[in-house]
C-alpha cells in the first residue's frame, strides 16, 4: 500500500523530519512500535478492502526514545482515478492517557481505603441519594451497596433522626452554617434489621462537577459505650465498696463497745429471771449485727480470708450432694467438670458459701422447676478480652459458671445485682446480701465474676479464679491448731485504741482474764510508753487509726526496735498484704467485733508460742 504522512502531521507527533513527506511504509517501519504494527496495517487494509472506518490507538517511538500514544481514525475515501484510499486522523493523546492512568490509580488508592477502613464511609449528593457504601459500611448496616446506592441516606436513620436529616443539609446550603461539616457528633444508626445503634459521625464535604457531595465517616460506639458503661459500674462498685467497708469497720467498734458491756453485765450475775432473758436477746441481736457487718465486710474486699490451695473441680464434685438435697427434687442439676486439677489458692469455705447462694439464687428464679448447671472448665483471658470488659486482667483462669433457666433479669436489675442491700424479693426473704458477697470474695481473691441474664431466658455467673499452676490442693494447710488451757502469768499488755469506748471494754476484758495493762489512744502516747523502760510483753494495737501514725506503721517499728514484744493486731476490717509480707512470726490477728472468750484464746495462743520460745 502507498501513502504519505505530511511532515507538519509528523511535527505535531514530535517526529521532525528533513522532507516535506514520509512514506506509510516508512512511517510505520521507523516510528510505530513493533509490537502495533501488525493491527495498524490491519486496520489500515480492511478499511481499503472493505471500504469500513475504523479508530484504534497506537504507539510511536521518536528519535530519543521517548514513546508516545496515538489515536487514528481513519475514513476510505475513492480516489480520482477510483482506486481507494484512506483519510486518517492522528492525535496525540500520550498526556490525556496518563491523566485518565492517574485517575484510575487514585479511585484504586480511593477504592481500597473505602474497602479496607474500620470506619463506615457514605457519601451522598446535595438531596441525600447516596453514592457510595463501603464494605465496613455493608457490615455496619447489613445492606449491600447495590441495595442502596441512588436511596436517600434515611433510610440509614431511625426516628426522629429521619426527619430532621433533610432540614439539616438544606440549612447548611442556604446559611452554610458548619453544625454537620467536620464534627463528631453522637447520633444512631438503623440497621436492615430494624435494630438501632449508637454512632459517631463526621461529614466532610467537596465540590464535584459543581455539585456539592458529603462524606460521612461513621464509627460504631456500640463496644466504647458498653467498656464505659462498664468502666462506671466498676468506679461505682468500688466507691460502694469503700463506703460500705469503712461503715462496717466503724459499726464493728461500736459492737465491740455493745458486746464487752453486755459481758461484763452477764459476768455481774445481778440480773436474773426477764432481765437475764433481755441480756441474752440484745446480745443474739448484737452477734446477727456483727454477721451483718461481715457480709458488708466481704462486699468492700475487706473481710478476713483463710487461702488454701484447693482444686475447684473436687470442690465442686463433693458439693452437689449437698446443693442437690437443697435445692429439692423440682430442680435438675447437672455438673461438668472438664478435666482436672484446677487449683486456686482460696478460701475454700467461702467459696463453698458462694456456690450455695448462686444455687439458693437459682432456686428462686425457678419456682415451677428447672435446670441449674454448674460448669468448671479452664480459659485464658487475652488483652483483647480485658480491652472489652474493664475489670478483666490477661491470665490464665478456672473458669466456674453456673446457670439456670429461670425468670432472668431485667438489664435495670443487672445493673444492680451486686450491691449490697439490693434484693428483689419479698420483704424479709432475704438481706440483698448474697450477691454482694460473693462479688466481694471473688474479687478479693485476685478474680472476676460477669452475670448475663434476660427476661424469661435464665441466668449466668461467670466466676474466674487465679489458676494456680503444678500444685496439689491439701485443703487444710495452714489450719490453726486448736489451743490448750493457759492461765495468764501476769503478762503486761500495751493497748492502743484511739476509741475511748472500745479501749474502756478491752481493757476491762484483759485485766479480767489477769493481765496487767498498759492503756494508750495513740501510736505515739504507745512509743512514749515504751520507751519508759517498763516491761511489756505484747503490743495489742487498732489497724485503723485516724491521723499519724497507724498501727500497721507502729508495728513495723516495734518489730524493729523491740524485737521480743509480740504482737497483736487488731481491726474491723482485715488487711490481707499486712500479715502476709512482713509480720509472719510472733504476730497475730483478731477481727472486731470479737468476744472475750475469742480474745482470750487469741493471747493464750500468743503467750504459749511465747513460752515455747522461751
Amino acid at each position: 500500500m502507498r501513502g504519505v504522512i505530511s511532515a507538519e502531521t509528523l511535527g505535531h507527533l514530535g517526529i521532525r523530519h528533513p522532507g516535506p513527506s514520509l512514506s506509510w511504509r516508512e512511517f510505520l517501519e521507523r516510528y510505530v512500535h513493533a509490537e502495533d504494527r501488525a493491527q495498524l496495517a490491519g486496520y489500515v487494509d480492511r478499511s481499503l478492502h472493505q471500504h469500513l472506518p475504523f479508530e484504534l490507538e497506537f504507539r510511536i517511538t521518536q528519535a530519543d526514545g521517548v514513546t508516545r500514544r496515538i489515536r487514528c481514525h481513519g475514513e476510505p475515501r475513492n480516489g480520482g482515478s477510483g482506486s481507494p484510499r484512506v483519510i486518517a486522523t492522528l492525535l496525540d493523546v500520550t498526556q490525556l492517557r496518563a491523566a485518565e492512568e492517574a485517575t484510575r490509580q487514585k479511585e484504586a488508592r480511593l477504592r481500597s481505603i473505602l474497602e479496607t477502613a474500620p470506619e463506615a464511609i457514605v457519601t451522598i449528593d446535595e438531596h441525600g441519594r447516596i453514592e457510595s457504601f463501603s464494605k465496613s459500611a455493608e457490615v455496619l448496616f447489613g445492606y449491600m451497596a447495590q441495595e442502596v446506592i441512588g436511596e436517600n441516606i434515611r433510610i440509614l436513620m431511625p426516628s426522629p433522626h429521619r426527619e430532621q436529616h433533610d432540614n439539616y443539609i438544606s440549612r447548611y446550603l442556604m446559611t452554610h452554617e458548619p453544625r454537620i461539616i467536620g464534627i463528631g457528633r453522637l447520633v444512631a444508626g438503623q440497621r436492615r434489621n430494624g435494630s438501632t445503634f449508637p454512632m459517631e459521625l463526621a461529614v466532610g464535604e467537596a465540590i464535584v462537577g459543581g455539585q456539592r457531595i458529603f462524606t460521612g465517616f461513621i464509627r460504631d460506639m456500640t463496644s466504647r459505650q458498653r467498656i464505659e458503661q462498664e468502666l462506671r459500674q466498676a468506679q461505682k462498685m468500688e466507691a460502694i465498696g469503700q463506703l460500705t467497708g469503712g461503715i462496717a469497720h466503724d459499726f464493728n467498734n461500736l459492737l465491740t463497745v455493745v458486746m464487752g458491756n453486755l459481758e461484763m453485765l452477764e459476768a455481774s450475775a445481778r440480773l436474773k429471771g426477764k432481765d437475764r432473758a433481755l441480756l441474752s436477746e440484745t446480745q443474739d441481736a448484737a452477734q446477727q449485727g456483727a454477721k451483718l457487718t461481715q457480709r458488708l465486710l466481704a462486699f468492700g474486699r475487706r473481710q478476713p480470708l483463710n487461702p488454701t490451695l484447693v482444686d475447684v473441680g473436687q470442690l465442686v464434685s463433693d458439693f452437689t450432694s449437698l446443693l442437690r438435697r437443697t435445692l429439692g427434687g423440682s430442680i435438675e442439676m447437672r455438673t461438668t467438670i472438664r478435666g482436672d486439677h484446677y487449683n486456686a489458692f482460696i478460701d475454700e469455705p467461702q467459696l463453698q458459701n458462694a456456690l450455695l447462694n448462686l444455687a439458693l439464687n437459682a432456686r428462686d428464679a425457678m419456682p415451677q422447676g428447672g435446670i441449674l448447671t454448674i460448669d468448671v472448665t479452664r480459659a485464658e483471658v487475652d488483652a483483647d478480652y480485658a480491652q472489652i470488659y474493664s475489670e478483666a486482667k490477661p491470665g490464665r483462669f478456672i473458669l466456674l459458671t453456673v446457670c439456670d433457666t429461670g425468670i432472668g433479669m431485667t438489664p435495670e436489675v443487672q445493673q444492680k445485682a451486686f450491691e449490697p442491700f439490693f434484693s428483689t424479693k419479698p420483704a424479709g426473704a432475704g438481706t440483698g446480701l448474697g450477691l454482694s458477697m460473693i462479688y466481694g470474695f471473688v474479687k478479693q481473691s485476685g478474680g472476676q465474676i460477669q452475670l448475663y441474664s434476660e427476661p424469661s431466658h435464665g441466668t449466668t455467673v461467670r466466676i474466674f479464679l487465679p489458676l494456680v499452676e503444678n500444685g496439689q490442693a491439701t485443703g487444710t494447710e495452714h489450719a490453726k491448731p486448736k489451743p490448750q488451757s493457759f492461765q495468764s502469768r501476769g503478762e503486761t499488755i500495751l493497748v492502743v485504741e484511739d476509741d475511748a469506748r472500745v479501749r474502756r471494754v478491752t481493757v476491762a476484758r484483759l485485766r479480767a482474764l489477769g493481765y496487767s495493762v498498759i492503756e494508750t489512744g495513740d501510736a505515739t502516747e504507745a512509743l512514749h510508753a515504751l520507751g519508759n523502760g517498763r516491761s511489756i510483753d505484747l503490743l495489742f494495737t487498732d489497724i485503723v487509726m485516724p491521723g499519724g501514725m497507724t498501727g500497721t506503721e507502729l508495728a513495723r517499728r516495734v518489730r524493729a526496735e523491740y524485737p521480743h514484744i509480740h504482737i497483736l493486731l487488731t481491726s474491723g476490717y482485715a488487711e490481707p498484704d499486712l500479715l502476709e509480707q512482713e509480720f509472719t512470726d510472733g504476730t497475730a490477728w483478731l477481727k472486731k467485733p470479737y468476744t472475750a472468750a475469742e480474745l482470750a484464746r487469741e493471747l493464750q495462743d500468743v503467750f504459749r508460742t511465747l513460752r515455747v520460745d522461751r
